[in-house]
């Protein structure tokens, strides 16, 4: 039975099982949240365990997000990451799709259903998901650049998306950065640190600690986020 909670200020959905047992078991891995409890265990005991050991629940599903692929599945009812947010393809009264924010019932904590989609070819899909990828890439970094530049004392320069597989950025000699789309699904603070790392590289070319120091002077938390990042492949 899939359940839906709220910890931390964060939605969650977890697997509850009832079974004979005596005490309460949680269970993360990369399936989830899984939660089994004693048969005659009362929603509100449930409950109160779960808000009791939140942090621990909350800081362990995001070690497991942090290690999954960012490979995507191109069907119709997919969810599609954006700025480390849901969403998904949704019909509009026209008969157009459109991507929107995937949200779920603040009161029920119930996903809200959408509208039937027609049935879609996982080419057709693959292309306005990517289409979409690209604006609210370039419109974003676009953003981040234009605010980070200016603090290295750097003008800001031209940038170019990457498809790259095993590199979240990368800058060339002539001064022009280039940002992988995929940033574009993670939290914005993640692609706050890669736009500082690159321009940093327009001023010192290596990692020493002079680098360091430039990335550090704009992005203060850059050792905590580095290591999250790491996590994304």
């Amino acid at each position: 039975m899939l359940v839906h909670t709220v910890l931390n200020d964060r939605k969650i959905s977890y697997t509850l099982r009832r079974c004979k047992r005596k005490s309460v078991g949680l269970t993360i891995n990369h399936e989830g949240l899984k939660i089994s409890v004693p048969l005659q265990a009362s929603v509100s005991h449930i409950e109160s365990i779960l808000q009791q050991k939140a942090d621990w629940i909350t800081k362990k599903l995001e070690q497991w997000q942090s290690k999954k692929s960012l490979a995507i599945s191109w069907t119709h009812d997919a969810i599609y990451p954006l700025l480390g947010e849901p969403w998904r393809i949704v019909l509009k009264p026209s008969g157009e799709i459109e991507m929107a924010q995937h949200f779920v019932n603040e009161t029920t904590h119930a996903e809200i259903a959408e509208p039937s989609l027609p049935q879609l070819c996982s080419h057709h899909i693959e292309k306005f998901v990517m289409a979409w990828y690209s604006q609210q890439a370039i419109t974003c970094f676009k953003q981040r650049i234009a605010i980070y530049a200016p603090a290295l004392n750097l003008p800001v320069p031209p940038f170019r998306l990457s498809n790259a597989k095993t590199r979240w950025g990368s800058c060339n000699s002539r001064g022009i950065i280039h940002l992988n789309w995929r940033l574009i699904q993670l939290p914005l603070h993640l692609i706050d640190y890669v736009v500082a790392h690159e321009l940093a590289h327009l001023i010192e070319m290596n990692h020493s600690k002079a680098f360091w120091k430039l990335v550090e002077s704009v992005y203060p938390k850059y050792l905590e986020v580095r290591k999250l990042l790491k996590g994304y492949g």
